[in-house]
């Protein structure tokens, strides 16, 4: 299972939809998700790849952490996975 993959899967698990029902071009809002199952998400998704995300649930618009889309997600984990495992 790819990055994006696993990402939907966890955003799909919060939404409580399968994850073939989640499309890239969809907002958590779009799915449900509101901003405690998004914190929540975003806890899923660093356990899940072992990443820290420069997420601030009080100022979800402020740091480099893009949640406006699924696909955006997906976009901002693999780099973040791509940049904090590269320096371990």
């Amino acid at each position: 299972m790819d990055v994006r993959d696993k990402v939907i899967a966890i955003i799909a698990e919060q939404a409580m939809l399968e994850p073939g029902d989640v499309t890239p071009g969809q907002s958590p809002a779009d799915l449900g998700i509101d901003s405690l199952g998004l914190v929540e998400s975003i806890f899923a998704i660093e356990e899940a790849f072992d990443i820290s995300v420069p997420f601030n649930a009080n100022a979800p618009e402020q740091g480099d952490f893009d949640i406006s889309s699924v696909a955006a997600i997906a976009d901002a984990v693999e780099r973040l996975v791509q940049e904090q495992h590269a320096s371990a």
